[in-house]
């Protein structure tokens, strides 16, 4: 059970903890780079002009100053955009770096990145104020094509699938799809329909019908429309004639439904059950231009997106270049806490140590440290006693650490292993001896 952090908002695991956090991560690493994702990362620290650029999110922007500043520093803040500010997502530092190595990429850039970043948000369950996010793009010089929206949401799909986890859902939509039905009934304030739209989980039907009247000047008739789209949620390409059905046209509508049918096309024969069109979502962000993807576990709704992003197909500029790209971030630290505190998953042991060398008498430590060093050439975690105790106390010192077997050696050089969960002790050779395949290294298992 994951305890509470004695600093809201910045959780700390205990060391059984930490094993099953760094399971989520290596296999996240191992399914990216499966898929050909290079791993980068990026400074914590951006400018505030930086951050900023994209909209006015200043609220959740931890800014960076010295404990003793010089008069020249002093005053500094939000207001400067050359201010230094830690990072609260990972695509914004992202797309500085795609501009600034852009000649020493290839594109399309396929990159992973594991990180931790900083909001300040009201920390509560599956918010916290300093959390690792694992985000995966794609990346093109001047055009992308779309097929990679697809590979995007199939690998997410695929790593999502290795976790112990409970069951999940990457819930689609596109926004061409929703901007050219809102054009295609009168509503030209795209962005903020959308952003109404997005809020329809949390405040529901009636009060979204209602701001899309009272501040966007819908009608009746456009409100209903627009929420009738909204609740078209099909796990095949059915929701075509569904959308089609409310008899709207446009082009840019005809555009997104193609995208997004080619999306749930693919998923239904490669990830079958795990991705559906959702036509409510919307994501806030400005910048997503197409694909766009919300996930929640099954079950577990209330704790919110687990992963989310799409394609953005001017975020990142230089000259006269654009860099358009679709990715996808995944809130480790939120499905970790979950994972934690509804013990959905426990590691083995507490510790990687597999034998604890005892030791006779302290003249005996250099050749503890003999068998520990042959042990570890074959890939055995080991530990040595640190004093010539009684044999029970460091046996009990191995079981409070969590190690399963400890070492024994006799003056005449005579080996013998003892397994301190049964009892049985076997005689053994450091140079050929290895536990049973299950307790060589931390295993993780789901509940």
């Amino acid at each position: 059970m994951a305890r509470t952090a004695s600093l809201s908002g910045f959780p700390e695991w205990l060391p059984q903890e930490r094993l099953v956090e760094l399971h989520v991560l290596d296999t996240l690493r191992r399914v990216f780079e499966l898929h050909g994702f290079s791993s980068i990362e990026t400074r914590a620290v951006e400018t505030v002009g930086q951050l900023l650029r994209k909209g006015e999110i200043d609220k959740e922007v931890y800014g960076l100053s010295r404990l003793q500043e010089d008069e020249e520093s002093a005053g500094t803040g939000k207001d400067d955009p050359n201010a230094l500010a830690l990072h609260f997502d990972l695509t914004v530092p992202f797309a500085r770096y795609v501009v600034e190595n852009a000649g020493y990429l290839t594109f399309p850039f396929r990159r992973y990145q594991i990180q931790k970043v900083w909001r300040g948000e009201r920390p509560q369950e599956g918010r916290a104020r300093e959390f690792t996010q694992a985000d995966i793009d794609v990346v093109g010089d001047g055009e992308l094509p779309f097929r990679y929206d697809v590979e995007i949401a199939l690998v997410i799909a695929e790593a999502l699938s290795a976790l112990p986890i409970p069951d999940f859902r990457l819930r689609v939509n596109n926004r061409k799809l929703a901007e050219g039905f809102y054009r295609g009934i009168g509503l030209d304030d795209t962005a903020g329909v959308l952003r109404s739209i997005d809020k329809l989980e949390k405040i529901g039907e009636e009060k979204v019908a209602e701001l899309l009247k009272s501040e966007l000047g819908a009608s009746d008739d456009q409100a209903r429309l627009a929420l009738s789209l909204a609740k078209i949620r099909t796990e095949d390409t059915s929701f075509v004639d569904q959308v089609r059905a409310l008899g709207v046209s446009h082009e840019l509508l005809e555009e997104g439904l193609s995208e997004l049918e080619q999306v749930i096309e693919a998923a239904v024969q490669r990830a079958p059950g795990k991705v559906v069109a959702d036509l409510s979502i919307a994501r806030g962000l400005d910048y997503y231009t197409g694909t766009v993807v919300e996930t929640v576990l099954v079950g577990h709704e209330q704790l919110g997106s687990i992963c989310s992003g799409g394609r953005y197909d001017a975020l990142a500029r230089k000259g006269n270049r654009t860099f358009p790209g679709v990715g996808l971030s995944i809130g480790v630290t939120r499905l970790v806490s979950r994972i934690l505190s509804q013990e959905l998953a426990t590691a083995s042991r507490s510790v990687p140590t597999a034998v604890l060398v005892a030791l006779n008498n302290d003249d005996s430590w250099a050749a503890a440290q003999d068998v520990a060093a042959q042990l570890r050439a074959r890939g055995i975690a080991t530990e040595v006693a640190a004093k010539a105790e009684k044999f029970g106390k460091q046996i009990k010192f191995a079981d409070r650490r969590g190690i399963p077997f400890v070492w024994f050696m006799d003056d005449d050089g005579k080996h013998q292993v003892k397994d301190i969960r049964s009892g049985e002790q076997t005689d053994a050779d450091p140079a050929s001896w290895s536990p049973p395949a299950e307790d060589l290294n931390v295993r993780i298992t789901t509940a």
